[in-house]
């Protein structure tokens, strides 16, 4: 853990979350301080899960908006807190439910699959969630007869329209930070760190994923990682917080970014000092209201019952 001028406070965290009673959670693409203080660092419906399951009365979700909202949606009655109360998600934004309500309009045979990364009430319009690691299987899931529209991320989803072989209604919708990722940077990252393999996220390119070893999300990078016995160093191709932990569960391992530009500044906003002020304000809260959570749940709970 990094202490080194933060071990005051460090120590203020761990005894309010003592007395609040609270669960920490950290995505992985948060400041390494923040993931060292975490209970838990994963992805976000991971994250969720976890809190769901957990005893705890007060969550601490160390993310963006959406994740929060997600943990709300699956926790009724505890305490969900988002130190930072900016922190939104630009691809999360992109999507919105009154867009997607004109869209199954125009194709009203078509299922609706809603990448995680949404809105509480773009979930609340779907009929099933996804997240980068079960977005082919939940798609291959589908009645192959029905057209399906899926929301958000436009190259999530021609990633699995490739893998399937299936046409798909996409929602013109990217994360900026993974759409920054060019082949050329892969390219240049192969000449300068030869031999290494190359990761990427699904959010990225098609063109940048075709010259990858490996494509998946965050959990999925580190399983590959784990799993492989032969490779000694890797280019990642996903947002910077995640070296962090890769050196940290693999620590005879090399990591490399792919590229300098792929830091999401929304994911960089909380600080250790947010964290200790949310848990000694009870702030900021992220709630989501009983008719919508009710709507909301059910798309998440289908893609439960099958991944």
């Amino acid at each position: 853990m990094r202490t080194r001028g933060n071990g005051r406070l460090i120590h203020e965290i761990f005894l309010l979350k003592k007395k609040r009673k609270a669960l920490i959670l950290a995505h992985n693409y948060q400041r390494p301080e923040v993931q060292d203080v975490a209970d838990f660092t994963g992805d976000s419906l991971e994250l969720s899960l976890v809190a769901a399951k957990s005893g705890n009365p007060v969550i601490v979700f160390c993310g963006v908006k959406f994740m929060a909202e997600t943990a709300a949606i699956l926790c009724p009655g505890k305490t969900i807190l988002l130190p930072a109360r900016d922190a939104g998600c630009a691809l999360a934004d992109m999507a919105t439910a009154e867009g997607l309500r004109k869209l199954k309009k125009k194709h009203p045979r078509a299922l609706t699959v809603a990448y995680v990364n949404t809105s509480a009430e773009v979930k609340a319009e779907s009929d099933i969630c996804c997240t980068s690691a079960n977005a082919v299987k939940i798609v291959a899931s589908l009645d192959p007869k029905r057209p399906v529209i899926f929301v958000s991320d436009r190259n999530l989803g021609r990633y699995v329209s490739e893998k399937l072989r299936r046409d798909l209604i996409l929602w013109d919708g990217f994360c900026p930070t993974h759409a920054l990722l060019t082949p050329s940077d892969i390219m240049a990252a192969k000449r300068k760190y030869r031999g290494a393999k190359v990761m990427a996220h699904p959010e990225c390119r098609f063109e940048t994923l075709e010259l990858a070893d490996y494509a998946g999300g965050t959990a999925g990078m580190l399983k590959y990682v784990r799993e492989d016995k032969k490779a000694a160093s890797y280019i990642v191709g996903t947002e910077a917080g995640m070296i962090h932990r890769l050196r940290k569960e693999n620590p005879g391992k090399e990591f490399y970014l792919a590229s300098d530009n792929l830091v999401c500044p929304m994911m960089k906003l909380i600080t250790l000092e947010d964290v200790r002020r949310s848990l000694a304000e009870l702030r900021y809260r992220v709630a989501v209201k009983p008719t919508l959570r009710t709507k909301a749940r059910k798309a998440i709970a289908a893609m439960l019952a099958i991944f």
